[in-house]
């Protein structure tokens, strides 16, 4: 298959993935880069063996979220309770008044409606049955402790009337019961299992510390919710599930929040539908165990955003050996953070982050998504392991875009925009758990990190390294674009150990100094030619054989002096040409022309390969590549 056609084929294929992305739902794994198999080469032109299926992707076990009837359920009605002023009148069963505080202690339905000015709603039950509390127009203020209080109930479920707008208010202060446990510390208190449902709206201005909070499980099906907290918006201890609704929160802390420490099962967050709107002084979405988004539409914003750290970078973040970015903030304002796994199977997320916008302490999967990132740090960091199986990743601005000790790329559309490395892989934790807030990446110069690609759409623009591999690289597939570095101090493709490369397609342009080749243990061939002078930005470079057939033609988006291509068209005893400038009438993406004609620019070079790796140009047969390279470690 000639260049044309195969280029053809990955632009079919990333319109694809546009199309299916701008629709809102999950990207399937699709055929992106299977155009670029592995080549076979004969057993006398091959390096070393390499296993084309390097590290194959793990799924990790799904959060499962049951909804019990009464979750989903929003037509119950019962008896009235009539919020009157500094009164409330009732006639019934199963609650009791006294003064501006009503007292539910039977399970059931009650519905309320009118305006309290300083008064509560308790629910103390020991009934093992479900409160359902109908709000029907319910505007309730309580000054010195939670207007909804939960103090005992075997499930609580809040319904939103349809078409009724509620209101829940608290003071600056609260007269707590016990002092020692601080509770009730949000306007909307449960102790127990809490659920909020119906087609109404609920607007809760947390004064004193939190906006809802249940210290059990938290359940979101349905409403239009709007939180203004001054410490956390929405909590649940042991978990938070949101299957639909309207929520708008904006926090002087975190956002979406599950916080239980104790129990491996629990602290976990699921989001399968619904409309977030998260503006969080700190986290957007935290969950001290597990955080799993299968669908939504999720908008996040934290710490003021990412300006507030790249503003302050000086264009170059890290700088004198220093890992991370200096300038982010004192605290977390991650994104999306968890304890021990993030996977993303779905949905359309926006995440504009002082600090990461993607952050597991162990592992992360995405899988599927539209995701659109802009970072203050890192655009998506895991500390052990980081897979992509699918999805469309898009990261406009970061100090660092994916990093992890492990990254296995099999499917996906990713861009990357990074003013330091692109893609890191390296040891260690980035010193931002749950409980401790961030300091710098005490990442190690040696140890087990590798970048796997195995397929997938991988475009790169770093100021820094492109691909950052503290180990080796390995790819069998996939289409990889990179646009590296114009300070010769740091190199389009760096690495410690070694780059197989057995199938796919590699371009990477950037600086001369510490430019790297893959490995002469490959199997398929790769080329680094390097210009006697650096060229401007847009200057095209075009390589064909000697008798006219296209191989690559390529504008670079930055000043490049080196350029390491890699696809399974090269052949060994094939003679190429190099030109410089030039122009061609094909159709362009991400700087790749395909189905054009050349108008010739300047022939700088030609070479004949006759090697798994070849050196041309000004660099001859000088270029850095086999395991480690002449590259020193880098911190």
């Amino acid at each position: 298959m000639d260049m044309k056609k195969i280029f053809s084929l990955f632009l079919l294929v990333m319109l694809v993935f546009t199309l299916t992305a701008c629709s809102g739902g999950a990207v399937e794994p699709t055929a992106v880069g299977r155009a670029f198999q592995p080549a076979t080469r004969p057993a006398e032109q091959a390096g070393a063996a390499v296993n084309p299926q390097q590290n194959p992707a793990t799924t990790p076990v799904p959060i499962t979220v049951e909804y019990d009837r009464d979750d989903l359920d929003s037509s119950a009605s019962g008896s009235d309770i009539k919020l009157a002023g500094d009164s409330i009148i009732f006639e019934g069963s199963g609650a009791t008044v006294n003064g501006a505080i009503v007292t539910i202690t039977s399970a059931g339905a009650y519905n309320l409606s009118g305006s309290l000015n300083n008064g509560q709603v308790v629910i103390d039950t020991e009934d093992e049955e479900t409160v359902v509390l109908v709000l029907n127009g319910a505007n309730i203020t309580c000054l010195t402790s939670a207007p909804i209080y939960v103090k005992n109930a075997e499930k609580v479920v809040i319904t939103l009337a349809d078409g009724a707008e509620n209101y829940v208010t608290d003071g600056t202060s609260f007269i707590l019961e016990d002092a020692a446990s601080d509770e009730p510390n949000a306007a909307i208190f449960s102790k127990d299992d809490l659920t909020i449902n119906g087609n109404g709206s609920l607007t809760v201005n947390a004064n004193y510390n939190n906006g809802i909070a249940s210290k059990d499980d938290l359940k979101i099906t349905g409403g239009r919710i709007t939180v203004n907290a001054v410490n956390d918006g929405i909590k649940g201890r042991d978990s938070v599930a949101v299957k639909d609704g309207t929520i708008t929160i904006n926090a002087g802390a975190d956002g979406l929040q599950a916080n239980n420490e104790e129990d491996a099962e629990k602290g976990y967050i699921s989001i399968e539908g619904g409309t977030l709107n998260i503006t969080a002084g700190l986290d957007g979405i935290q969950a001290e165990t597990r955080l799993m988004v299968s669908g939504g539409d999720i908008t996040i914003s934290t710490g003021g955003g990412s300006v507030n750290t790249s503003a302050s970078g000086g264009g170059i973040w890290g700088r004198g050996g220093m890992e991370g970015n200096p300038n982010k903030p004192a605290e977390s304002a991650k994104g999306l953070k968890a304890g021990v796994d993030i996977t993303i199977t779905g949905g359309a997320l926006n995440i504009n982050s002082a600090d990461d916008s993607i952050h597991s302490n162990n592992s992360m999967t995405i899988s599927g998504g539209d995701i659109l990132v802009a970072s203050g740090d890192d655009g998506a960091h895991a500390d052990a392991t980081l897979t992509i199986n699918g999805g469309n990743l898009r990261i406009t601005q970061s100090y660092e875009g994916i990093e992890s000790a492990v990254i296995t790329i099999n499917e996906g559309a990713i861009h990357v925009v990074a003013s330091d490395d692109g893609i890191n892989a390296a040891g260690g934790a980035d010193s931002s758990s749950i409980n401790g807030r961030p300091g710098q990446n005490p990442f190690e110069m040696s140890g087990n990190y590798n970048l796997h690609v195995n397929g997938g759409y991988i475009v790169v623009d770093a100021m820094g390294d492109g691909l950052d591999i503290n180990g080796t690289i390995d790819m069998t597939g996939g289409v990889v674009i990179v646009n590296g570095p114009t300070n010769s101090g740091n190199g389009a493709l760096d690495y410690l150990g070694a780059f197989n490369i057995t199938g796919g397609f590699l371009v990477a342009a950037g600086s001369s100094g510490m430019a790297q080749a893959p490995s002469a243990s490959s199997t398929q061939y790769s080329v680094m030619h390097t210009f006697p002078s650096p060229q401007a930005a847009g200057t095209l470079v075009h390589i064909e054989t000697q008798d006219g057939q296209e191989i690559l033609t390529f504008t670079p988006t930055k000043v490049y002096q080196s350029v390491v291509f890699s696809l399974p068209e090269l052949g060994n005893g094939v003679a190429y040409l190099v030109y410089s400038g030039g122009s061609s009438s094909g159709t362009v993406a991400d700087g790749l022309y395909s189905d054009g004609s050349y108008t010739a620019g300047a022939q700088v070079a030609n070479f004949t390969i006759s090697s798994i790796v070849t050196g041309a140009g000004a660099g001859g047969g000088g270029f850095r590549g086999g395991p480690g390279g002449n590259h020193p470690p880098r911190p």
